[in-house]
């Protein structure tokens, strides 16, 4: 959530920042509130001044024995005025609020202006494109063939978008979880987490998935809590309402969790394979930052994210998202796309993001300077280390050989159990 102070002294800046995220908002409504809600505020400032001074002048009257009744009765119309305008003033302050937290974050000034994902600028690529002397084929067909993913018996158990990891496939899985954690937590320094994977509104605001994105969750029927739909919700909300001390700083959590969308917005897009489901798998990143090197530490957890698939030795590319593409709570977003030889197109399979203080301010979360008396705002960051899932799939499509076989990669060896090859069965 932006300032409230701010969004009033910058208009201009706002509204640049929602014509070049493509958002419909109007900062001309929220004038108008603010404008009205001014008003209203000094209307009830001056009765309550009449209201102060016809107090003393009742108790005057009474001191010097006259008769104060038609006095009285002016503060009894006064204080009617006062209660009809203070619930007015509360309905505006509502309606203030409201478009306030549906108003994205301002993306940094080193963030692309574009309409779209194809404005996405390249920054840098890693590896090169496999050189294969067949058609590769995709994930999809390749995994259900040698028996690790079965899409049928998932849509019998519960219906599209997921799937059944068997045999090979459900240790593949494991093992690159496995791998994963055991990089950021041993060799990166975070903090590994299991947290609840059901959360409640509170957290759902925190991180900004609520209210604008409840079509996007999936709500448990007679309660106020949802599953998580990335384990950034509870992560970043583990600090919720609490001041750290800037010693503490900076921050690190990762989370191994399944993460539960609805794809309400994506109906028709990827109905094959393991890209696009309703549950997967995540190793999530969060870190909490000094408001001073949030933008380093955004370089460093990218990086964090990169090694993973340096360690698999998988060709990808690192893009910056532009203005039309960037995420709601972000100020500056990096993904990493990975090269999927099957589907002959890259695919992200993370994104890496600086939240500046939007999430922390919707969550409360602080930090107190230790050269200063008053608390200041954190900032988070948080980003996929990876999405699991999707890792299958670049491992799977990347390391397919021309007889229909699988390489098991040398960095996930020790965590397959002596398996080098997927065969047939």
């Amino acid at each position: 959530m932006l300032d409230l102070k701010f969004v009033r002294n910058n208009l201009d800046v706002v509204r640049e920042s929602l014509k070049n995220r493509n958002s419909k908002l109007d900062v001309e409504e929220f004038n108008e509130l603010d404008g009205r809600r001014r008003e209203l505020v000094q209307e009830v400032e001056v009765l309550k001044a009449e209201r102060n001074t016809t107090s003393a002048d009742i108790a005057k009257i009474k001191r010097e024995g006259g008769n104060a009744d038609g006095i009285i009765a002016r503060m009894g119309e006064l204080a009617g005025k006062i209660k009809a305008l203070d619930e007015d003033l509360k309905d505006i302050e509502v309606a203030e609020h409201d478009w306030l937290v549906s108003v994205p974050n301002i993306p940094d000034e080193s963030v692309p202006v574009g309409a779209s994902e194809d404005d996405n600028p390249v920054i840098r690529v890693w590896g090169e494109k496999p050189v294969l002397d067949f058609e590769p084929r995709e994930h999809w067909d390749l995994a259900v063939e040698l028996g690790g993913v079965d899409f049928e018996r998932a849509a019998k158990l519960t219906g599209a978008r997921f799937a059944v990891l068997r045999k090979w496939g459900a240790r593949l899985e494991r093992a690159l979880t496995s791998l994963m954690v055991d990089i950021q937590t041993m060799e990166h320094g975070y903090i590994e987490i299991i947290p609840p994977y059901i959360v409640n509104r509170d957290s759902l605001y925190g991180t900004g998935q609520l209210p604008k994105f409840a079509e996007d969750l999936f709500k448990l029927e007679n309660s106020e809590y949802f599953l998580i739909p990335t384990a950034e919700v509870p992560l970043t909300n583990l600090h919720r309402d609490e001041i750290l001390d800037e010693s503490e700083l900076s921050v690190a959590y990762c989370a191994p969790t399944p993460c539960f969308r609805s794809e309400a917005g994506s109906y028709g897009k990827d109905t094959k394979g393991l890209i696009r489901q309703h549950q997967f798998h995540k190793v999530e990143m969060v870190r909490f930052a000094h408001p001073d090197k949030s933008f380093e530490e955004l370089e460093l957890m990218t990086s964090h994210a990169e090694e993973i698939l340096k360690r698999l030795n998988i060709h990808y590319r690192v893009i910056t998202i532009c203005t039309g593409d960037i995420g709601f709570g972000a100020k500056k977003t990096y993904d990493l796309e990975v090269w999927l030889p099957g589907q002959d197109k890259y695919r992200e399979i993370s994104s890496c993001s600086n939240c500046g203080d939007f999430q922390a301010r919707r969550a409360n979360i602080k930090f107190k300077p230790k050269d200063s008396k008053k608390a200041q705002y954190v900032h988070t960051l948080n980003g996929s280390g990876l999405a699991v899932g999707r890792t299958f799939v670049a491992v799977v499509e990347n390391y397919q050989q021309k007889d229909g076989t699988i390489l098991i990669p040398d960095a996930l060896k020790p965590y397959m159990g002596g398996l080098e090859v997927i065969k047939p069965e």
